[in-house]
């Protein structure tokens, strides 16, 4: 587990994003800048909030952005993103520049989305 005053780069591509319902529990984070996925990944309808999944047909990748976020901030967001109930992993994601190369973390869902609704590039509420 990171410890409170350690610092990870975390790509949000949902309703954390600015602007949308649950950005709130971003509070004390740094937004660092707008982000994209490379192609071969979409977003899926998990029931009023998206899930991003590879995708071998994509060619757009999906638009984010990119927040630093402390230790007990990212310990607040495991917990809201269900990730000791198996909901989402918080798993590393690469992304195109100008953040290629770097570790950029996100929470990916962890069932497949099979049969959910393709929402395309772009989260909007």
């Amino acid at each position: 587990m990171n410890s409170p005053n350690a610092a990870t780069l975390l790509f949000v591509y949902g309703t954390l994003k600015h602007g949308c319902s649950n950005h709130a529990q971003l509070a004390g984070a740094e937004f660092v800048g707008p982000a994209r996925t490379p192609p071969g990944f979409r977003l899926h309808d998990l029931g009023g909030f998206p899930g991003l999944a590879p995708h071998a047909d994509d060619r757009d990748g999906v638009v984010g952005e990119v927040w630093r976020v402390d230790g007990a901030g990212l310990a607040r967001l495991d917990r809201f993103e269900g990730v000791a109930e198996g909901l989402y992993a918080r798993r590393p994601i690469a992304l195109l520049p100008p953040f290629a190369g770097e570790k950029i973390a996100a929470y990916l869902p962890v069932a497949p989305p099979v049969g959910r609704r393709d929402l395309g590039a772009e989260w909007v509420e």
